[in-house]
């Protein structure tokens, strides 16, 4: 009998916060390789990988949550291909809709209306579920 595989922890949504940041972080997903790096650093775990097509590992990439964002920085100073920048939160939702390639939060405030391709999350190890929308 084989034995039961590890289930990926769910990542339980985030608190509604008064305020954004005054910048948050905004991946331009051109430049993206789906490395990761940022997810491990990434303290309050807002980032998302989204599946390549056909689930291809070597197409995937990474999404920001910009909801549960807190601007700490750490994605950037540690992003190796230096994709991921600080951007003004008055410009952060508009600068992410036009750098984003695939997104899995279509419904997300900042994705609705866009023509962008929706993907799968690609599952890691940590986050096994959707993001949730408000």
């Amino acid at each position: 009998m084989a034995e039961a595989q590890p289930i990926a922890p769910v990542k339980p949504a985030a608190p509604a916060r008064k305020k954004r940041p005054r910048e948050l972080a905004v991946i331009d997903q051109s430049g993206c390789t789906g490395c990761e790096v940022c997810l491990e650093v990434c303290p309050v775990d807002c980032m998302y990988v989204v599946a390549g097509p056909d689930y291809d590992v070597y197409k995937k990439l990474v999404e920001i949550d910009l909801d549960a964002c807190i601007g700490c920085k750490l994605c950037v100073k540690y992003c190796p291909w230096e994709t991921i920048e600080m951007i003004s939160s008055d410009q952060a939702l508009d600068v992410a809709r036009e750098w984003t390639l695939r997104t899995v939060m279509p419904a997300k405030e900042w994705m609705k209306n866009s023509t962008i391709d929706t993907g799968e999350i690609f599952p890691t190890a940590f986050h096994g579920d959707n993001p949730s929308v408000p």
